[in-house]
C-alpha cells in the first residue's frame, strides 16, 4: 500500500521484503558503504544498487517489474552467513537491515574483479582504520571464499591497519594452492593470489 503522492524507492521494497516476508535480502557491497557513509567520493545516487541474498531467494516479481529508478544488481549466495555483520540503516522514516562495513566490503571483494573494481575496494579498506579485532575475525571465520578471505588479509596487511595485527590467522582456513584473481597481474607470494599490477603499486 501506497500513500496517494508517497514515492517508494527500492529501499522501500526491501523493507516491505525483510518485515513481512522475513526475507535476508539487503542492500550489501559498495551500496551499503555509501548508505553507512563510508564511501564519501562516490555519486550517492548511484544508477546501480547492489543487493545481496541467501542462496536460493529470489526477489519477488514485483520487485524485478517495478521500475525503482535504479538498476538493482541481485546476487544470491552463500559464502556468508545470511544473519552474520549485519546493521541498521535508517533511510527516511524506516530502518532495513544493510551490510556492516566488514560484509559490505567482503562482498565487494566476491564480487570482484568481473563487477567491482579492486583497486576501490583497497580505497574502501583504508578507510577502514576501526574495525573491532573480533568482529573481523567471526566473518573471516565463517566466509567460505577463500579469494575473499586472501584478497581482505592482503589488503588490511597493505594499508597497515592496527586491527588486523590483533587478528588470529590460525583460525582462518585460506585453503591450499595458488588463485589467480586478474591474468597477467602481479603475484603476492604471502597470500598466493595474483592481483591487478595496479593495486600492488597502490600508495607506493
Amino acid at each position: 500500500m501506497i500513500r496517494t503522492g508517497d514515492q517508494v524507492g527500492y529501499e522501500g521494497a526491501i523493507y516491505a521484503l525483510q518485515k513481512q516476508n522475513g526475507a535476508t535480502i539487503h542492500p550489501g557491497g559498495r551500496t551499503a558503504l555509501a548508505l553507512l557513509g563510508k564511501a564519501h567520493y562516490l555519486e550517492f545516487a548511484t544508477k546501480n544498487v547492489v543487493v545481496f541474498g541467501a542462496k536460493g531467494e529470489r526477489l519477488p516479481s514485483w520487485f524485478v517489474k517495478h521500475d525503482w529508478g535504479v538498476t538493482v544488481d541481485y546476487y544470491s549466495s552463500s559464502f556468508l552467513p545470511p544473519d552474520l555483520g549485519m546493521t541498521d540503516a535508517e533511510i527516511k522514516s524506516f530502518t532495513i537491515k544493510v551490510s556492516g562495513v566488514v560484509r559490505a566490503l567482503m562482498e565487494c571483494l566476491y564480487l570482484a574483479p568481473e563487477k567491482q573494481e579492486l583497486v576501490e575496494c583497497y580505497e574502501f579498506m583504508e578507510g577502514l582504520n576501526n574495525l573491532r579485532p573480533n568482529q573481523v575475525q567471526e566473518l573471516l571465520e565463517k566466509c567460505d571464499s577463500v579469494k575473499v578471505k586472501r584478497l581482505f588479509l592482503y589488503m588490511a596487511e597493505k594499508a597497515g591497519h592496527s586491527w588486523f595485527t590483533h587478528l588470529n590467522l590460525d583460525n582462518v582456513d585460506l585453503g591450499n594452492g595458488k588463485r589467480s584473481i586478474v591474468k597477467n597481474g602481479a603475484y603476492v607470494d604471502k597470500y598466493q593470489i595474483t592481483i591487478p599490477k595496479e593495486l600492488k603499486e597502490h600508495g607506493k
